[in-house]
């Protein structure tokens, strides 16, 4: 990897802008929806909305066509705050991901990379927020200078991620349009960051949020703000107005495709187009193509159910692939299509036991390397295929996915093979060789060896696989339980230790390359189920949870800290593989199937939507990086 990377994106030439700009203005192509606020002088013509150079989508060499304006897409989401999954949606990111996981600026005309530790980023000359406000280096001054370094704003003295060897960067505006941030040591996560489905934020509309701070409103303003929005303190009231990851502020400013244009609480939140948004296609017509995004909020429960039943006009969250076969039977009676894009996660379904469990006696087996090898090894992973997966999926550990450039085939068959009688020899050699009546194993002070797995219960596919194991790990003297709970119970008696064993997601990025961060493989969040005190001690960088006091655990900490420390790509790929290798010989989470199948429901009439794709919250951002804002109704 070469020291120095520029990436000027998005522009494809510095005269063709121009030129798309003067044919916006010689022919009648504004949005319809917009007319009533031409007219009415709300905005300004297209040629004078746009940035000088704005980003220019060739739909035709994307294999997709250009399409027209207008309509309206029916979502169902599964509580009011779930309209979060709308700025996922609509992926507009300084830097972004394209659709194969490659960088490229999107917000940004261009920016350089010098050693992972200098990047400066080049905006767009003319760019405006969604109320026609400029968008300038001033946004990054301000959330710099009065939110991240405010202590009442930001306590904790910024991100972890913008301080990641203890130090925030230096931060310079260079012009009206120019902005660098500067290490001492690399940062190579600041990209991955930045692209990520929740972005890193380092922006905002200052000339709307300076309203709610006191630097800059007076006591008595802001005493009205606070009492008008119903919170106690300034810091509250701005950190409320400013959300941009949950936009349940309509009067906040967007660069989004969508904005949100209903006030909570709602049962149906509308979205609008942006009337400044960045992006053309080729032929001059401004991004999106479609006018508003209806959210409607449903019991999580039913959504397969309405979606089936008409009610949705593009719906993959919700759904599950247990819904696929209701979902295709739609087709006959509703004008929907339904393909099934590869989730990107590590595995679909993962058994994940508490090495942080308050129980002494299951956490000392739980940290035993043979014990989580053994009961991967009783798991019978080609029966719950064929039985929850119809054979659509892959039987494989937890570990990237074939789609990544760092897969091997010895990380995905670590462990997988079926072998009740190796995991009963294994079992025996650590102590466990008495068994009672039942001919259930004895734990070393007499217990049954018994083990509960929780699940957050929002799909009855992890029911269902449970209901297998509970077989394969009988075959081998363990009896499994099922315990289901609400998933904010489920994530408080994780961090208690009260959980043993759960199933969950595995590993959230499959399809990861080496210059995103291999975070995940090591205990970095308190989320993280198989050890979430040691996550949250690296999160709260040590201030709170406990340091890992395993040796693998803390090995791969080490070499997540090495890989933050280097610039060259070779190094970083080695030290993918090194964790890697670690996380699936450890078997820190017994990954069952993964490369499953993820339905996704959309009108027969929208158009650009792929019939094939990766699909997975990070990096892919659901539809995100497939940019819904190129999605087009063929009968608008």
């Amino acid at each position: 990897m070469v020291s120095r990377r520029t990436f000027l994106g998005g522009l494809i030439g510095s005269a063709i802008a121009p030129s798309l700009a003067n044919a916006a203005a010689d022919r009648d192509i504004e949005p319809e929806f917009l007319r009533d606020w031409l007219r009415a002088g709300r905005i300004p013509p297209m040629v004078d909305r746009l940035p000088t150079h704005p980003r220019i989508i060739n739909m035709k060499a994307m294999g997709r066509e250009p399409g027209v304006y207008g309509g309206t897409v029916r979502t169902i989401i599964g509580s009011a705050k779930d309209i979060r999954y709308m700025t996922v949606y609509g992926y507009s990111r300084l830097v972004g991901y394209t659709d194969k996981l490659q960088f490229e600026p999107d917000i940004l005309a261009g920016f350089t990379s010098e050693k992972d530790s200098v990047f400066t980023f080049h905006l767009r000359e003319g760019h405006r927020w969604s109320d026609g406000a400029p968008f300038t280096a001033d946004d990054f001054r301000y959330w710099w200078e009065d939110v991240i370094l405010n202590s009442e704003l930001t306590p904790g003295g910024g991100a972890l991620e913008l301080r990641p060897h203890g130090q925030l960067p230096r931060f310079e505006v260079i012009d009206p349009v120019t902005v660098r941030y500067t290490w001492d040591r690399p940062n190579p996560n600041f990209m991955p960051l930045l692209a990520g489905p929740l972005p890193l934020v380092i922006y905002g509309p200052a000339h709307y949020l300076k309203q709610f701070h006191k630097k800059y409103q007076d006591d008595f303003r802001l005493s009205a703000l606070m009492k008008e929005n119903r919170v106690k303190k300034w810091v509250d009231l701005h950190i409320k107005m400013a959300r941009a990851s949950r936009p349940d502020n309509p009067a906040l400013p967007t660069l989004d495709p969508w904005q949100n244009t209903t006030a909570p609480p709602a049962e149906q939140f509308v979205f609008v187009r942006n009337p400044f948004f960045h992006r053309i296609d080729e032929n001059g017509k401004q991004l999106p193509y479609i006018d508003r995004f209806v959210v409607g909020v449903s019991s999580s429960s039913i959504i397969a159910a309405k979606a089936g039943a008409g009610e949705s006009d593009l719906q993959s969250t919700g759904v599950d692939f247990n819904d696929y076969t209701f979902l295709k039977d739609a087709e006959k009676r509703f004008p929907v299509k339904v393909n099934l894009w590869k989730q990107t996660r590590g595995s679909r379904v993962a058994l994940q036991p508490n090495l942080n469990c308050a129980d002494k006696v299951w956490r000392s087996l739980f940290r035993e390397a043979n014990f989580r090898r053994a009961l991967s090894l009783a798991v019978n992973r080609h029966e719950i295929n064929m039985v929850a997966f119809y054979g659509l999926g892959k039987e494989s550990a937890d570990s990237v996915l074939p789609e990544s450039p760092l897969f091997k085939p010895e990380y995905a068959n670590a462990f997988t093979a079926h072998d009740p009688e190796l995991a009963n020899k294994m079992l025996d050699e650590l102590g466990l060789d008495k068994r009672d009546s039942d001919d259930i194993r004895l734990l070393p002070d007499g217990r049954r060896a018994e083990i509960t797995v929780e699940t957050a219960g929002e799909s009855n596919l992890d029911t269902d696989v449970l209901e297998l194991v509970r077989d394969h790990w009988r075959e081998i003297g363990i009896a499994l339980f099922i315990r289901t709970s609400q998933r904010d119970i489920f994530r408080s008696r994780a961090m208690s230790g009260t959980i043993m064993m759960s199933i969950w997601f595995g590993m959230e990025n499959g399809v990861a390359t080496a210059d995103m961060s291999p975070g995940q493989l090591a205990p970095t969040l308190d989320d993280q189920l198989q050890w979430p005190l040691w996550g949250m001690y690296y999160l709260s960088a040590g201030q709170e949870g406990v340091a890992p006091d395993l040796p693998e655990a803390q090995q791969l900490v080490d070499l997540l800290n090495q890989w933050g420390a280097t610039t060259r790509f070779e190094e970083r790929e080695t030290i993918w593989h090194q964790m890697l290798s670690i996380f699936t010989q450890q078997v820190f989470s017994i990954g069952l199937i993964n490369s499953t199948l993820q339905p996704i429901l959309r009108s027969a009439k929208l158009q650009n939507v792929p019939d094939k794709a990766l699909y997975g919250f990070d990096p892919t951002s659901f539809f995100g990086v497939y940019m819904p804002d190129t999605f087009w109704f063929k009968e608008a």
